[in-house]
């Protein structure tokens, strides 16, 4: 092993630029019930968004998975699938929005097409929340 290989200047970005660390979830039962209670959401073909605007500077995402969804694995796939979306495009989304995902239990959704949604959805619900609030 050469010296080169321990040295920090020669390996790759840290995992944390694109992690998904604990300021981006959301992970409280009180703050899942305060989302839900807003009743704001917006829905396509891969999802139901549920949003609040939080005083934060980043957008929060939780999932929720219903047993409508299929087995524990199924179930698991959905939510690794959703946070891996939130996790690659959370620089495009809106900020300052607590964000709680669903997907649609009759579709087995993809990737590409939770990112899609994710970034349509959150975007819909950015404008009417400041509609609302201005």
């Amino acid at each position: 092993m050469t010296g080169s290989q321990n040295d920090p200047r020669h390996q790759t970005p840290s995992v944390k630029t694109f992690g998904f660390p604990r300021e981006y979830r959301i992970r409280s039962q009180q703050d899942f019930d305060a989302i839900y209670a807003a009743k704001q959401r917006a829905g396509d073909q891969n999802l139901l968004l549920f949003a609040i605007q939080n005083e934060l500077p980043q957008s929060r995402l939780g999932v929720s998975v219903s047993k409508k969804n299929g087995n524990a694995i199924k179930r698991a796939r959905k939510k690794r699938l959703l946070r891996e979306a939130f996790r690659l495009i959370r620089s495009q989304l809106p900020a300052g929005l607590d964000l709680i995902a669903i997907p649609r239990a009759e579709k087995d959704g993809d990737l590409r097409g939770y990112q899609n949604s994710l970034k349509y959805l959150s975007q819909k619900l950015k404008r009417r929340l400041e509609q609302q609030s201005g």
